[in-house]
């Protein structure tokens, strides 16, 4: 008998109308078994009386009788299959829903009934699969306190939405305390409101990303002062290390200036000194001569031999002679001093100058000019890095980025965050403007270049006479005529920097600038001026400072 239990198999138990295990099933004359409901209401739905496998034809309707032999079958079967399907089961662990039906070891429960108001395993539940009277209750995942759903007031299940109240009703609930409330079904409140918490869901998932993104965006950010911060130290340790062998190269020429002074000093008074020696020498001998004539008793000798002009050799006046007089010598060393706290100054300022030029070249980008956006009357190379104004203009498509009536070109690379760089060279020129413009700054007619209207430029207007400009124009000041000028943009520091190349410093910088959108590189090479302004702008390649 276990061997032929063993060998018995779901799919001979299943009624051929519902797909599903007999539930008191009937045998048809022709020998094929159904479930009593399923033939029922199969025939009663058709005129002619006939077998749903064989299509048997039957004269009169068949009278039916459970099948006793099959329905011990069938509950053997479902006994083993609940055996089998408990072993196979969870035991209900802390956090799970557990059965109500289970005694003992409580197994994790499958599926609520609404109807019922009990929790169900898989073993438990086997009869609102099978049953067709259980079959119509209505099954949810697995919930705790049941009673919960159930109307506190009149003990029915929570069926309604009532909108008016914002609370969930029973079916009395309508016709006694809510009767003119407006009710929806408790499954289309339940539609809108999971559409509602999805949506919530949505906004909540889509905020987390945008925080997601910011923290990513401090990240970058302090990564980013991080190299700032490095870079600055290592311009500063560059500073200090020129200023330290400025310090040392000066020290050694002034400590040699003031050796080659005391060699001076030195020579100068050897010299006295050899002078003094011979004037002693002298006095010496004459002194000598002088004692042998005192002692001499020849009154005779000593009045014919000594005369009164010989009576001593000539000397020099030595009472204002000095080697290096003490208010000489400190007026001396003050000067000193003064000279090189000079030099010490003009080597800080030279060394700052240079670094600093070469921290922004650090950020240099290939710059081209777009012919999109020049005026008719310029002319740009082919390789895009020169630009001078033509004596035609030329018959070119109208395009909204192109400069109509002022002679100014953009350039192709923008920046919209970070730091740029790019040289160019002004030499020749009597007059030029050069800059960065914001891309969506205008473009058509006469154009005033101010920040006001998205133009922060630097401008030769004629011979060493340069400005900044602004609204009121700023005029500067320029040692010698400019041949390279470099521009640099720090976007979010808000800065735009001009320097001469070729003296390494820095010539104006528009500070607090509020930036918006893409900023472009800015060339106008202003009028031929009849050839004297013939001269080209060109884009060099930045030749980083040493």
């Amino acid at each position: 008998m276990s061997a032929a239990d063993s060998s018995l198999s779901e799919n001979q138990f299943l009624c051929s109308i519902c797909q599903d295990v007999f539930t008191d099933p009937v045998s048809t004359p022709c020998g094929h078994n159904f479930c009593k409901t399923c033939i029922t209401q199969h025939w009663d739905s058709n005129v002619l009386f006939k077998c749903p496998n064989c299509n048997k034809m039957f004269s009169t309707r068949p009278e039916l009788q459970v099948n006793t032999l099959v329905s011990e079958m069938i509950a053997h079967f479902r006994q083993q299959r609940a055996r089998s399907n408990s072993s196979e089961q969870q035991a209900a662990e802390p956090g799970d829903v557990p059965c109500d039906v289970c005694t003992g070891t409580k197994l994790k429960a499958l599926k609520s009934c609404l109807v019922c108001l009990v929790t169900y395993c898989e073993t438990h539940l086997e009869p609102h699969l099978t049953r067709s009277g259980l079959k119509r209750h209505q099954l949810i995942d697995p919930v705790e306190n049941l009673e919960g759903r159930m109307c506190m007031k009149h003990d029915k299940p929570l069926e309604l939405f009532c909108k008016t109240d914002q609370m969930c009703v029973c079916l009395l609930c309508t016709v006694l305390d809510h009767k003119t409330h407006e009710f929806v079904p408790l499954e289309e409140e339940y539609t809108r409101k999971k559409a509602e918490v999805e949506k919530t869901e949505a906004e909540i998932q889509q905020t987390i990303q945008e925080r997601r993104l910011k923290i990513q965006e401090f990240k970058r950010s302090v990564k980013v002062s991080r190299e700032n911060t490095n870079r600055d130290i290592e311009d500063r340790n560059s500073v200090f290390t020129k200023l330290k062998e400025a310090i040392e190269r000066n020290q050694t020429k002034v400590i040699k200036t003031i050796e080659e002074n005391h060699k001076v000093t030195e020579k100068r008074a050897e010299g006295f000194i050899k002078e003094l020696k011979r004037e002693i020498s002298e006095l010496n001998k004459k002194s000598a001569e002088l004692q042998q004539l005192s002692h001499s008793g020849d009154h005779l000798d000593l009045v014919q031999n000594f005369k009164s002009s010989d009576a001593a050799p000539p000397t020099k006046n030595w009472t204002e002679v000095r080697v290096g007089p003490p208010s000489r010598e400190g007026n001396e060393r003050r000067t000193t001093v003064a000279q090189l706290l000079e030099m010490l100054k003009n080597e800080m300022n030279k060394v700052f100058r240079e670094t600093e030029l070469k921290r922004v070249q650090q950020f240099a980008v290939d710059v081209t000019l777009d012919p999109d956006t020049a005026n008719p009357e310029l002319i740009l190379s082919e390789d895009g890095k020169q630009v001078h104004h033509g004596l035609v203009r030329k018959n070119l498509p109208d395009n909204p980025k192109r400069f109509s009536s002022c002679i100014n070109v953009l350039g192709n690379q923008s920046v919209s965050t970070g730091r740029s760089y790019f040289d160019v060279q002004v030499k020749g020129k009597t007059s030029w403007v050069l800059g960065v413009a914001r891309e969506s700054a205008n473009r058509r007619g006469i154009i005033n270049l101010s920040p006001e209207n998205g133009y922060w430029t630097l401008r030769l207007k004629s011979e060493n006479v340069y400005f900044a400009q602004t609204e009121t124009r700023v005029p500067l000041s320029v040692e010698s005529k400019l041949e390279k000028v470099g521009v640099f943009v720090d976007y979010e520091e808000g800065l735009v920097s001009f320097y001469d190349v070729d003296a390494g410093s820095l010539i104006y910088t528009f500070t607090g600038c509020s930036f918006t959108g893409k900023l472009l590189p800015f060339f106008c090479p202003c009028p031929n001026q009849d050839g004297i302004n013939s001269a080209p702008l060109i884009i060099c390649p930045v030749n980083h400072a040493e």
